[in-house]
This record gives C-alpha cells, structure tokens and sequence, in this order.
C-alpha cells in the first residue's frame, strides 16, 4: 500500500512523548484560519512511501527513540489516509514502537460501520492520541475551521470508551478563541474522559502566514497578533477551572451512587 506523505522530520519534540520519528500525511477536509502547515491539505502530490520503507528510516536513528520516545502521524490529517495509517501503525507495533496520532478527529464517524471497524482496528495498535480540539462552540469550529466539530467531540467520546490514551490540544486564538465561558466549557467537557492524560494549551503565533503568500492563499487571520505565552497560561486556568468542576459533579455522582446501593442492601437484608 501507498502513503502519501508530505515530510518526514527524525527528531521531533513536540508531537508526543520524548523524541519522534514524526509522519507528515497529505489531505486534511479541516480549513483552520491558522494552520501553519496549509501545503498539506491537497492529498495530491508529496512523495509516495510504503509503510515498510517509512519503518526502515525510523530503524537508522531507532536508538534515539527508545527513551519514551516513538512514531507519531501527524499532518494534514492522518486518518484521511486511515488504511495506510493503520497498515503503518500495525507494522510499528509488531517491532514495538510506540504509535502516537496527532488529529483533528474530523473524519471519525461512529454510525458508518465499516468506517468504525477501521477506528476499531487502529485503537488497539495506538498507544496516544493527541486530539486537537479547535473550538468547543459548533458555530465557532464551523467559522474557525469551515466544518463541524461534532464528530469530533464524538471520536473523544469514543477513545474514552476505548479508554486510548490522549492528550488534548487547543490553541489560544485572541478574539476567537479565548473566552472564559468557552474555555470553561471545553474543560468541561473533557473533564468527562476519564482517559485524559495531558493538557497543550498553545498560544497562536503567526509564523505560517509566509506559506500562504507563497502559495497564494488568502490568510484569514491577517492583523491578529500573536497570543503571549503569559495569555495562554492564564487561559488555561479556566480551561482546568472547567475539568475540576466536572470532575467534582463526577466524583459527587460516584458517592451518591455508592450510598444508593448501601442503602438497597441494607433493606435486602
């Protein structure tokens, strides 16, 4: 099978755990107005690779991986590509590598059948999944990213089930993106997955727009300044505000359950 692939970078240090052997896949449906790597989105063109290929360049520089360290699918979007994806992540398994995707989650779709046996599949050879979630509002993700977000909070739902590991990712845009009321709402609702592992709150920069000048593609965040690292601590306070309070709602839940049942024994008694 054919991977299309854009790039390849052998010591990455920001997509996942330790150093990575990271996979840039081509095709992405998302138009995030600051994604800074627009010359993924068309599946067409970059380099066509085997999975057995991609797995013999991780083994030239494997030794700088085996301290925590793996592969992670990245993009564009991994799972536009999910059959090679899984080919590659079932093949790095088998040598024990440690598989990490980097998604959008946008193209998971639980009422497809055949769509949710391949998700099936490739969970049980995925060891992280860091999710990106854009937007918690369905109308902000659809004018921020110009498509739904609900399959996305869906396919969080769905590794919580599957009890995947994942990382949460969300940007700080200003003006967009920060809001206390939203950022309170996206902790709240992934203080519902008990499978959440870490938390990457990223300040928006502006470092992609001079591939958009070269490519010719009109930047729709021209004028928005470059959030401080200062601003994306403070924002996610609230984000973590959100988690603790439905973790409490949680936890409360738990108790009254427990004391539900003590009480249902003790009148069987």
């Amino acid at each position: 099978m054919i991977g299309h692939i854009h790039s390849i970078e052998t010591f990455g240090t920001v997509d996942g755990p330790g150093t990575r052997f990271v996979v840039f896949f081509k095709g992405c449906p998302m138009r995030c107005a600051y994604c800074h790597n627009p010359d993924t989105w068309e599946l067409g063109g970059g380099e066509e690779w085997t999975a057995d290929k991609i797995l013999e360049y991780y083994d030239e520089n494997k030794e700088f991986y085996m301290n925590n360290g793996g592969l992670t699918a990245t993009g564009g979007e991994p799972t536009v590509q999910i059959d090679f994806l899984l080919e590659l992540f079932t093949k790095a398994k088998e040598k024990g590598i440690h598989t990490c995707l980097d998604t959008s989650g946008i193209m998971f779709r639980r009422n497809e059948p055949a769509i949710l046996a391949k998700y099936d599949a490739l969970c049980k050879v995925t060891d992280l999944v860091m999710l990106d979630i854009k937007h918690i509002d369905p109308e902000g993700h659809k004018e921020l990213t110009l498509q739904p977000n609900d399959n996305i909070l869906d396919f969080a739902r769905y590794l919580n089930e599957q009890q995947v590991p994942l990382w949460i990712r969300h940007v700080i845009v200003p003006g967009i993106t920060d809001q206390v009321e939203e950022l309170t709402r996206l902790g709240y609702f992934i203080g519902g997955l008990s499978n959440l592992k870490a938390l990457d709150v990223l300040p928006y920069h502006t470092m992609g727009i001079v591939k958009y000048e070269k490519l010719g593609i009109e930047y729709r965040l021209k004028g928005v300044e470059a959030l401080t690292n200062k601003d994306a601590i403070e924002a996610k306070k609230h984000i973590l505000d959100g988690i603790r309070k439905r973790r409490a709602e949680l936890n409360q839940s738990h108790e009254l359950e427990e004391q539900h049942k003590e009480e249902e024994s003790k009148t069987e008694n």
